[in-house]
């Protein structure tokens, strides 16, 4: 099969293309043939060296790709939920090594759920970590009530724009930041109100708010504090988050999470899967490569512009 792979740590220039042998299932693991992969932002700091490198590091060579959409091909002796020929997607082991940038992967029966017929394998894989990591924030690290009104930073990206029609759904007020070129994207994913984060200060324009979900840390995180109310909720997505960013939250008696980590989940996957069926969220796919031009899907994200998500084909697609 074919696979991209990088063996150090570096510039997109490293992901290679090469011939790796399909994978045999452990007795709880599914085979499964890929069609689409999402590429996510935590893929391209990690093979430049941040973000889960130093965890990864022994496993180099190493091949990424923790969203996977596609059909089983086959079944470990102990797997019960799915047989050959099902079409499934899901987040498979994150944070460890996932090896999803390939032809074929084994994943763990209790990472995946069943795909909705009327939605795409591209659909589908962009509707994992990122929408599970919206999902997981309002409902399980933190609990948005409805009628909360709700900050969402870089709405228009991965998680954002998922964050933005889950907080609708879940019934909230929806404030939503992005750059100017991006606002009617975000009105269109549900927010009630759009902020230029570029020419805008949030901090003179909003209080009072219930809830965030916390984009970008370092000082931001401590200007978000400013505009929540006393006793209000942020979950914070970056890590790093120094100390007077904890004393400035103190100080209003918030309910923080300092660094979510979001964790794979049939039970919140299945809750995915029902949205993506009821159409109360939809992936907004920005560009699709072909699996062999991955090191170009990664350069896109290091634009830092990307709106939604950007996904890989193999050629199970065609």
């Amino acid at each position: 099969m074919k696979a991209v792979a990088f063996e150090k740590f570096g510039s997109a220039d490293e992901l290679i293309v090469e011939d790796r042998a399909v994978p045999d299932p452990a007795p709880n693991e599914v085979l499964i043939k890929t069609c689409a992969i999402s590429v996510n932002p935590v893929d391209v700091k990690t093979r430049q060296g941040g973000a889960l490198a130093s965890m990864l590091m022994e496993s180099l060579p190493l091949i990424l790709g923790w969203d996977v959409s596609g059909v089983v091909v086959a079944c470990g002796d102990s797997v019960k939920r799915f047989q050959s020929g099902d079409e499934v997607f899901g987040m498979i082991r994150f944070p460890n090594v996932p090896n999803g940038y390939a032809e074929y992967v084994v994943a763990p029966e209790g990472h995946l759920v069943a795909k909705p017929n009327a939605v795409t394998h591209q659909e589908a894989a962009a509707t994992t970590l990122a929408a599970l990591t919206a999902w997981q924030a309002f409902t399980h690290f933190g609990k948005l009530k409805q009628n909360d009104r709700v900050l969402i930073h870089a709405a228009s990206g991965g998680v954002g724009h998922f964050a933005v029609q889950i907080a609708k759904y879940l019934g909230a007020y929806v404030i939503g930041t992005s750059s100017a070129k991006n606002r009617e994207f975000v009105l269109a994913c549900g927010a009630d109100e759009h902020l230029d984060y570029r020419d805008a200060d949030f901090t003179k324009q909003l209080k009072g708010i219930d809830f965030s979900l916390e984009t970008q840390g370092g000082e931001h995180f401590e200007r978000t504090v400013k505009v929540m109310r006393e006793g209000g909720t942020i979950i914070n997505l970056p890590s790093g988050l120094g100390e007077s960013a904890r004393t400035a939250a103190e100080s209003k008696s918030l309910t923080v999470n300092y660094f979510m980590s979001v964790f794979p989940s049939s039970q919140h996957m299945q809750q995915i899967a029902s949205l993506l069926s009821s159409g109360d969220i939809k992936p907004h796919i920005s560009k699709t490569f072909r699996l062999d031009a991955a090191g170009d899907a990664h350069r896109e994200i290091e634009t830092g512009r990307t709106r939604g998500k950007i996904i890989l084909e193999t050629a199970a697609c065609c």
